[in-house]
């Protein structure tokens, strides 16, 4: 049994849609249980509205929620009675209970799962690493995604490695085509980081490392994960979002331009909604916070239903794919754990 700890009042919409998506999850793992941590008195009247296997729902009644306004350090250590930190220290104590799943403050899950959880034996940094959409229908993952605006070359060395062994565990991609954000694709581009780094992928073999990447190719299908440091990469992941939004925008107002263009979309629709729908991050899940002892996995702070029940399927699938044991074990014996 894969038991998991939900935020419900981490989010735009909660408690609603961290309990509409969870229970769809329920219902497809048959071997899924979860505790619901939030405010019982908001939660029991929304779970009256649906049918469900009660013995594998619990609910653990947490009075305050941790908000995007809040210092996520003081937050942490202060607000005790939060959905977040009473789910983070259920986390931490029951050996039963395998993860975590929120879609709360970004800040506040970083500083909580060092502070609270810790991180694997010889990892310097946890990080993040979210999944999008490539054109040719596959998916790319990057890391670090926002958790390390600072890096040392050993920190991306172990990104490359725990977000190849995720896009391995969690995606069954085998020998992920791992790349090194750049400005060029020549080995010898980039800053002093992106220079002592590449040598470092370039020699490990147990990393199927391609090389050098521009982010005009982020989206192109080549690469299966990106590695970069966490300023890098959030910079990267939040243009690359805007760019495909405002794009839809435009060929929106294009359509409706004119009755020529506007006959045209009605031909098309079914293509411009796959497109839109292949682009929608809520088709993705959300991010994984990648070397902390359990599985912590963030979501879009405005997603949908669909987005919960993805990321409550991929901390399912992380857990039964053993990713955590995985890469503590790659880590060390590849010897990463010294500068």
């Amino acid at each position: 049994m894969i038991k998991l700890v939900i935020d419900c009042m981490g989010g735009d919409n909660s408690p609603s849609v961290n309990i509409e998506g969870t229970l769809k999850a329920l219902e497809e793992l048959k071997d899924l249980h979860v505790i619901l941590c939030g405010k019982e008195d908001q939660i029991a009247p929304l779970l009256e509205k649906y049918k469900y296997d009660k013995e594998r729902v619990e609910i653990l009644d947490a009075q305050d929620e941790i908000t995007c306004h809040d210092s996520p350090v003081e937050a942490i250590a202060t607000k005790k009675e939060s959905s977040l930190v009473k789910s983070l220290m259920l986390l931490k104590k029951d050996d039963s209970v395998n993860g975590l799943v929120s879609i709360g403050s970004t800040g506040a899950i970083i500083s909580g799962g060092i502070m609270k959880i810790g991180r694997i034996k010889g990892i310097k940094r946890p990080a993040f690493c979210p999944i999008l959409p490539t054109m040719n229908g596959g998916i790319v993952g990057i890391c670090d995604s926002g958790a390390n605006v600072d890096c040392s070359p050993l920190f991306l060395h172990q990104f490359a490695l725990m977000g190849s062994l995720y896009m391995e565990r969690a995606y069954g991609i085998s020998k992920p085509r791992v790349a090194l954000l750049n400005i060029g694709l020549e080995e010898e581009k980039g800053d002093i980081l992106r220079k002592e780094t590449y040598p470092l992928l370039k020699e490990d073999t147990s990393i199927n490392f391609v090389g050098n990447m521009e982010s005009r190719d982020f989206l192109s299908g080549n690469y299966d994960l990106v590695v970069c440091d966490g300023f890098a990469g959030n910079v990267l992941i939040k243009s690359t979002e805007g760019a495909c939004l405002e794009m839809l925008k435009l060929l929106k107002k294009t359509f409706y331009s004119s009755l020529k263009n506007k006959l045209g979309a009605l031909i098309l629709k079914k293509d411009i909604y796959k497109i839109k729908d292949q682009m929608d991050y809520n088709n993705y899940g959300g991010a994984v916070l990648l070397g902390v002892k359990k599985t912590i996995v963030k979501g879009h702070g405005n997603c949908k239903m669909k987005s919960i029940y993805h990321c409550v399927k991929l901390a399912y699938t992380i857990e039964k794919n053993n990713l955590l044991a995985a890469i503590e074990e790659a880590i060390n014996k590849n010897e990463l754990v010294e500068e």
